[in-house]
């Protein structure tokens, strides 16, 4: 892979060189006050990036898995009910996680390509007499396919039930870079991570919790350690953290929160939508399908793009690394080797995404398949190009 060109897998993403830089800094004393001048500035900017007014913010140096560990293990107890959908490899490995922490866990198995079912939720919650159920697994957007769930039909399913259950939401993939809204939507935990909409490195567990969550930590008996976030919360009184923290990673935050904010968080997310508009209009071009099964459970963060039945859709990631020093992502799970990854999100413009565009046809047609040289980036230029809107604003 050459370290010219852009990287299109789901994350990590495209660096600024401006935040590279703000990770590169200089060893401060990190019990001096001189870290809470980012460390609160990266609290507050990421409860606005949440949309919230109270969400109690926690970021550890860990990845996004220990931002699940984290939801976890601050709120459940040994033999609690969880209620999840298994849509994809990463709503699959939460699940797994409970498991592991020796929790029940309730699946309601969805297919992949296909969005959480609402409506079974509410079935199961309304089922639930007993109140056994104690949270509600939701991944806002699955990465392995491509596909984004609706939160909000989730709350109201949780609502519909009068179920007292908390919210847990992973949204790795989409905070900082799709719409989210911590409170209106209810959400009691939500997770993310450093190393996509971020657009920093891998370092960074982020979450969000709600009052309630808060209230539960007080009661849960799993154990933990390191995520324990009562311990973060009397760090982050004195200015500090429990153990030493990634002050580099930190001050990068900091950053990426004011030039998210410097953009405009609705043309963030207004951004990922045109670019991942340009991607579909692609892909049909092509004569291809996306691996989510209908328009409204397509993300603007990642296209996973089904190749025909016989092909394996690894070879076009393999080429492109090999041939032209570009990188997409490999299918996962039930979908390896079936599909091959467009990760469109983070530090994207619309002219990088036509080069990824550009080099996976180049790579499709190289592998024999029927694909049109030029078919997709022409697709994409006539939802990126801005000359046609100029001329229709002007007359």
């Amino acid at each position: 892979m050459s370290f010219q060109n852009p990287v299109f897998i789901p994350g990590p993403t495209n660096m600024p060189e401006a935040i590279r830089q703000a990770c590169y800094m200089p060893t401060i004393d990190h019990r001096s006050p001189v870290f809470g001048r980012i460390l609160h500035p990266c609290l507050d900017g990421v409860r606005r990036v949440l949309k919230s007014e109270s969400a109690h913010i926690f970021i550890f140096p860990s990845t996004g898995t220990g931002g699940w560990e984290t939801a976890l293990t601050n709120t459940l107890s040994p033999g609690d009910t969880v209620l999840a959908a298994r849509n994809g490899m990463f709503s699959h490995r939460w699940i797994d996680m409970c498991q592991r922490h020796g929790l029940t866990v309730q699946v309601i198995e969805t297919p992949w390509g296909e969005g959480i079912p609402a409506g079974k939720m509410e079935e199961a919650l309304r089922a639930d007499k007993d109140r056994a159920i104690k949270v509600v697994l939701a991944t806002h957007n699955e990465t392995a396919t491509g596909v984004k769930s609706d939160i909000a039909a989730v709350r109201r399913a949780l609502d519909a039930a009068g179920h007292p259950a908390m919210l847990f939401v992973d949204g790795v993939s989409s905070i900082a870079s799709m719409d989210f809204r911590f409170d209106e939507w209810g959400v009691d935990v939500a997770v993310t991570g450093s190393q996509k909409g971020f657009m920093l490195p891998a370092g960074l567990a982020i979450v969000g919790f709600s009052e309630k969550a808060m209230n539960a930590v007080e009661t849960a008996r799993l154990p933990r350690t390191f995520f324990d976030v009562r311990d973060m919360a009397r760090g982050y009184a004195n200015n500090a953290f429990p153990y030493t923290p990634p002050v580099g990673l930190m001050n990068g935050l900091k950053l990426s929160l004011q030039m998210i904010e410097d953009e405009g968080l609705e043309n963030v997310f207004a951004r990922h939508r045109r670019i991942a508009t340009g991607v579909r209009r692609a892909v049909d071009a092509w004569g291809l399908e996306l691996c989510a099964v209908s328009p409204d459970v397509q993300s603007d963060t990642v296209s996973a793009i089904r190749t025909p039945e016989g092909f394996n859709a690894t070879d076009i990631v393999t080429v492109a690394a090999r041939d032209y020093g570009m990188a997409f992502g490999v299918g996962l799970g039930e979908v390896a080797g079936k599909v091959f990854r467009i990760g469109h999100l983070g530090s994207l413009t619309d002219a990088m995404m036509l080069s990824g565009l550009g080099t996976a046809e180049m790579v499709m047609v190289d592998l024999g398949l029927p694909i049109k040289l030029g078919s997709g980036v022409a697709a994409a230029q006539d939802v990126y190009r801005r000359g046609g809107e100029a001329r229709k604003a002007a007359a």
